[in-house]
């Protein structure tokens, strides 16, 4: 037996269809909108098959037993602590393990801005499962989303569960695959760039600590954080630097050194070059 719902304990928001063109074309939630969401609690013998593609994007977070998802000729396995992000426009099926059932939060997507942000985190098709780093958080916004539109469906409810669905595909951005060696030694560099921003760091030995050639972890790097390793130390001694103008009476050759940087001068460029300003400029303007 399949069933699509009537899980004991389950919650189901569906958003009316012309409630949906109505709000896809309202400012605010024209780009990124929640049509449908709920929550199954150990869902037995839940299964889904659309050979018909749908214009949203269906997100999935697993947090007990388990389950699988099938695109194309390709069955993934789902496990507790997993999320699967399907793009708009693919025919695809999922569904619960037998013996062993899924508990599942779900959304689907719609907007004008969904394409782009999925493109830009790297969610495909090819690669629809992804460990979830912080599950804690991940489900907290989509337990944010549930009682939001539970609430009622009015526009700020619709906002709210639109900001919120914004921040969870942030979240789940950060995995850019599903290789979970590959997101933990990333994770790993990250953590010791952000210890040790003042010092002198190779990608060399960086790599060698996670054991990938420098090529090979540099690409990573790159894809999953966004821009090369050095750029993102520059960011850390930034960020500090910005703190240090805004908290202190430091000249800014002593800030210089505190953030890594031997050389007033080269610091400056440096400065400049990230915030298109120099530093006594930047300790002047009016923030806050």
């Amino acid at each position: 037996m399949s069933i699509a719902e009537g899980f004991p304990g389950q919650r189901l928001l569906v958003l009316p269809r012309p409630r949906i063109s109505e709000a896809l074309d309202s400012p605010g939630t024209t780009h990124l909108l929640v049509t449908d969401c709920g929550y199954f609690p150990e869902a037995r013998a839940h299964r889904i098959s659309r050979s018909t593609p749908v214009s949203q994007a269906v997100v999935l977070v697993c947090t007990a037993g388990g389950g699988w998802c099938r695109i194309g000729e390709i069955t993934h396995p789902v496990a507790a602590g997993q999320a699967v992000v399907i793009p708009p426009g693919v025919a695809h099926s999922y569904g619960s393990n037998r013996d062993d059932p899924w508990t599942l939060w779900f959304v689907h997507l719609d907007g004008r801005g969904l394409d782009d942000v999925l493109t830009a985190c790297g969610m495909t098709e090819l690669a629809p499962v992804r460990t979830v780093v912080d599950t804690f958080r991940v489900v907290a916004l989509m337990e944010e989303i549930v009682s939001t539109m539970e609430r009622d469906l009015s526009t700020s409810s619709l906002l709210a569960a639109s900001g919120a669905a914004w921040h969870m595909l942030t979240l789940l951005a950060a995995l850019q695959g599903s290789d979970d060696h590959r997101i933990r030694v990333i994770e790993d560099a990250r953590d010791f760039l952000r210890g040790h921003f003042t010092e002198r760091v190779s990608i060399a030995s960086l790599a060698a600590k996670a054991q990938l050639s420098p090529s090979h972890f540099s690409a990573l790097f790159r894809r999953q954080v966004g821009f090369p390793v050095l750029q993102y130390q520059t960011q850390l001694r930034m960020s500090r630097a910005r703190e240090l103008l805004d908290t202190t009476d430091l000249s800014v050759a002593s800030i210089a050194v505190q953030v890594g940087y031997d050389d007033a001068f080269y610091f400056s460029r440096q400065f400049k070059s990230v915030h298109g300003t120099t530093a006594l400029r930047y300790r002047a303007l009016h923030k806050g």
